[in-house]
């Protein structure tokens, strides 16, 4: 019960391959109280009302790109908590360039800044107004979901690797920020590459899991597990932890070659 009497919001649910799926359950089993949020249009295509029962929350649906939109996912969740949040989570991810398979060569530039609203700008959006609005307890948390090719290049990943780039540099400027303000802390995970709807619609995906399980002394870092350390970082345990980008992949990051890769290209 890491997380009795807490309360917070998780974002990006959509449905039980989903990382922020696992995140709800585990902050309900852990105590916390929460809302959950997505856009209406991933609200049609998922499966977030089963996540809602089973959670006893409730969904308001949310286009994080907008302001107005966020003001009100914080307004009805301070009516139904009772009280403003002790964490939020940030699992929102798009790139139509992505979706469209455009060559990195020929960007689609209008496209290229929704990439970046959706999927980084929202998260500086949620923080800029949890602090206009006062909305964040003193020591809470804010979480987001990055990925390695913030550091390196994956083919076809495309600008999406921009998108987690600004991820977590908005992470070290609001971290600061928001550590002097409320003592509030945040963080980016990345995390392996995991099995989930979004993830599969990458070009190449099931080449990227295969090659970072084989290289990962660990094995690649499961959704369930991922949903562990946001728990940890959610809790009072992680009081000091802040402005970092957090590898949570096995040991991926930190690996040259393995002899896994050695054998396959010997």
């Amino acid at each position: 019960m890491l997380l009795e009497g807490k309360k917070g919001i998780i974002s990006g649910a959509l449905d039980e391959n989903s990382i922020a799926w696992k995140v709800a359950e585990k902050c309900f089993e852990n105590g916390a109280k929460i809302t959950l949020t997505n856009a209406p249009i991933a609200l049609r295509m998922g499966k977030i009302n089963e996540l809602a029962d089973k959670c006893s929350s409730k969904v308001i649906p949310a286009d994080l790109t907008s302001i107005e939109d966020i003001e009100n996912l914080y307004n009805e969740s301070s009516n139904l908590l009772g009280d403003k949040v002790d964490f939020i989570l940030h699992s929102v991810g798009m790139s139509p360039n992505v979706r469209k398979n455009k060559e990195y060569g020929d960007l689609n530039y209008d496209w290229l800044n929704k990439t970046l609203d959706v999927s980084a700008i929202s998260f500086h959006k949620m923080m800029q107004v949890a602090e206009k609005k006062k909305f964040l307890k003193d020591w809470s948390s804010v979480v987001g979901l990055s990925y390695i090719a913030a550091q390196r290049t994956f083919p076809f990943y495309s600008d999406m690797a921009e998108a987690k780039s600004l991820l977590e540099s908005i992470t070290r400027s609001y971290g600061y920020r928001l550590g002097k303000i409320s003592k509030t802390r945040v963080n980016t995970i990345s995390q392996s590459p995991t099995i989930t709807t979004a993830g599969a619609g990458i070009e190449g995906f099931n080449a990227f899991y295969n090659y970072a399980e084989k290289m990962s002394p660990l094995g690649n870092a499961t959704a369930e597990e991922c949903a562990n350390y946001c728990i940890f970082l959610f809790s009072d345990l992680s009081k000091k932890i802040t402005m970092q980008n957090l590898f949570h992949d096995g040991g991926f990051s930190s690996t040259g070659i393995s002899e896994d890769i050695i054998d396959q290209f010997s």
